[in-house]
């Protein structure tokens, strides 16, 4: 019983913070394309895919993995941590060289966008900061003490609200480019906030010395053990995403469509359309984050409540995202318009809509599978997915459909993934 209400508990606490920081989060976005336009957030998501990929291989699944190890092991806390911080201090600083040195040829050659390059180099130097942010934040989901959590993210997106209020006027009174660059910028401030806010949460019995810079082996070991299946899983996804756009407009351009309709609908896409698809999606990262150190527990010690989790966590996902979806299905357009004074990206939201439900699944059935140590199946999942996608992006692209070659690539990869992740979820619990 108590384990039921550990988990519980913890899922209400991640869903009250999520819902007030998605307030604030869509206050924010709102303020945030009103001020710069749809030319700034184009130019904004065509380096998201660079930056998504980037973090990725920057952090290394550490929130996961610290999750997944400190739920199993109550006894080296201070190693854990320790070992994880100077193996992603070391990986930091290699992605951090190679990012600026190579900044021009991403932004000229394979994203055609000069602009851009002050963007990745902005982006590169957030990666450090960030990185160690998730390791104290994986560490209390590990603990299943959310509260920390929800406390440094609201922290941080007021602080957001207030620097994009304020700051971005000015800045892009300046320059668009350094407009876009700010929130990268921002980033920096807000997990260096978030960092100062969580240590006030850490126990007493954390106590630092000088074997502490020594990374433990057996420790290393079993962190590599979790994060390479795991963020190899993310680095194929985001790779995927990463060359969506580069996919998309040339074969667009060949295909005869101007810049300036690829930067302004892929903007719409991503800075309107997927927000408001997504807005369920700090549910499902709530239900996630708390799933997988409570399976990993129960994994360990052959509770069979696993089986039970599992389904709760899928029917609330379920109930949720249905729920929503048909919200969208009827006021889809005055969302829109509420939110963001646009009638852009509104075709994108109806087609997508009904396929979203699955979607929200898709997160917990693979927090599952890491949770019960198959990370090296998301892995073969994600490939198999954006393969899939890709295929499907580089074919319909050359048909002269638009951005609409995008949206079916989303579909065809949502019901891939899904199909997979439920075909082998039910072959391991077969096992268990």
């Amino acid at each position: 019983m108590k384990n039921r209400n550990i988990f519980l508990e913890s899922t209400i606490i991640l869903i009250i913070g999520g819902i007030i920081n998605k307030v604030l989060g869509f206050i924010i976005r709102i303020i945030y394309t009103r001020i710069v336009g749809a030319e700034v957030i184009g130019l904004y998501s065509l380096v998201m895919p660079t930056y998504s990929l980037l973090i990725t291989v920057a952090t290394l699944a550490l929130p996961t993995t610290i999750s997944k190890l400190i739920a199993e092991d109550n006894h080296n806390h201070v190693k854990i941590l320790s070992t994880a911080t100077i193996l992603i201090m070391a990986i930091n600083s290699i992605v951090l060289i190679l990012m600026i040195l190579s900044s021009s040829f991403i932004a000229n050659t394979l994203l055609h966008e000069a602009r851009s390059k002050i963007l990745i180099i902005a982006m590169s130097l957030t990666f450090p900061i960030i990185s160690i942010s998730s390791i104290i934040k994986g560490y209390f989901y590990g603990k299943q003490n959310m509260i920390p959590n929800v406390v440094s993210n609201i922290i941080e997106q007021v602080i957001r609200g207030l620097l994009i209020y304020f700051l971005v006027p000015l800045i892009m009174a300046k320059s668009e480019v350094l407009a876009a660059a700010s929130l990268f910028i921002f980033s920096f401030i807000e997990e260096l906030v978030s960092i100062f806010v969580n240590m006030f949460f850490l126990p007493k019995n954390i106590h630092i010395n000088k074997s502490s810079f020594i990374p433990d082996k057996y420790t290393l070991k079993n962190i590599l053990s979790i994060s390479i299946p795991t963020v190899s899983s993310r680095i194929i996804g985001n790779i995927g995403y990463f060359f969506e756009p580069i996919i998309l407009t040339n074969l667009l351009l060949f295909s005869g469509y101007s810049h300036n309709y690829i930067l302004v609908n892929y903007g719409a896409y991503n800075a309107y359309s997927i927000p408001i698809l997504t807005v369920p999606s700090f549910f499902i990262t709530a239900i996630s984050s708390s799933l997988i150190p409570e399976v990993s527990r129960c994994y360990q010690r052959n509770n069979n409540s696993i089986i039970k989790r599992l389904k709760e966590a899928i029917i609330f996902a379920l109930i949720i995202g249905i729920s929503y979806s048909i919200i969208l299905l009827f006021f889809s357009k005055n969302i829109l318009n509420i939110l963001y004074n646009t009638n852009l990206g509104l075709n994108y939201i109806k087609i997508l809509t009904p396929i979203f439900p699955l979607f929200y699944i898709e997160s917990i059935l693979m927090s599952f599978l890491q949770a019960i140590n198959k990370a090296h199946i998301t892995m073969k999942i994600t490939i198999i997915g954006v393969i899939i996608k890709l295929l499907v992006l580089s074919s319909t692209s050359l048909i002269h459909i638009g951005m609409y070659s995008l949206i079916l690539s989303e579909i065809a990869n949502i019901f891939v993934v899904v199909f997979l992740n439920i075909y082998y979820v039910h072959k391991y619990l077969k096992e268990l």
